[in-house]
């Protein structure tokens, strides 16, 4: 009878609607509920790259770096362009000061969703970190775009971080 289940599709409804319960915990901050959902999406359906990108984000979320880079390293096994997970190792090599490893994993996270602004606003930190503030200018502006077209409140914080790009590069000098 499980093959029929899974050969009709119910394993994968029942994973989605525990998946979803997951997103809606993780939107309260219950961090334990989300794992606990995401254990079971998982447990149904444990080759589905997004949820363990998910639990990764929610690692993230609570601190434990060491089991959200298992969960994402999981992801990326399964599926080497999973958004979230490359979005979720950027951050965690971001936060080691590993410029060009959260570079690539950002590029990687970008390729697969360009729309998303949050990457672009790391790609445009990562370069800056590096010296290279004409191009955290240029990912910036970009991330600017998408965040405005989105109404983002977060587009505040990348004004500010234009206007200080702006001021670093009119410092260059010309040709660099």
């Amino acid at each position: 009878m499980a093959w029929l289940s899974s050969r009709i599709g119910l394993t994968r409804y029942d994973a989605d609607e525990l998946y979803k319960e997951a997103l809606k915990a993780y939107g309260k901050r219950q961090y334990e509920e989300a794992l606990m959902k995401l254990e079971q999406a998982i447990e149904l359906l444990p080759r589905n790259s997004e949820y363990w990108a998910a639990k990764g984000l929610v690692y993230l979320e609570d601190g434990e770096t060491e089991n959200a880079l298992e969960a994402f390293e999981q992801a990326l096994s399964l599926y080497p362009y999973e958004m979230l997970a490359n979005y979720g190792r950027g951050i965690i090599a971001y936060k080691d000061e590993n410029w060009d490893e959260a570079i690539a994993y950002f590029n990687d996270a970008f390729t697969a969703d360009p729309e998303r602004a949050e990457t672009l606003y790391y790609l445009a930190l990562c370069y800056h970190r590096k010296g290279l503030n004409r191009q955290a200018l240029e990912y910036m502006q970009r991330a600017l775009a998408r965040l405005e077209a989105q109404n983002d409140r977060r587009r505040t914080d990348a004004n500010r971080w234009i206007r200080e790009f702006e001021k670093l590069v009119n410092l260059l000098p010309s040709g660099e």
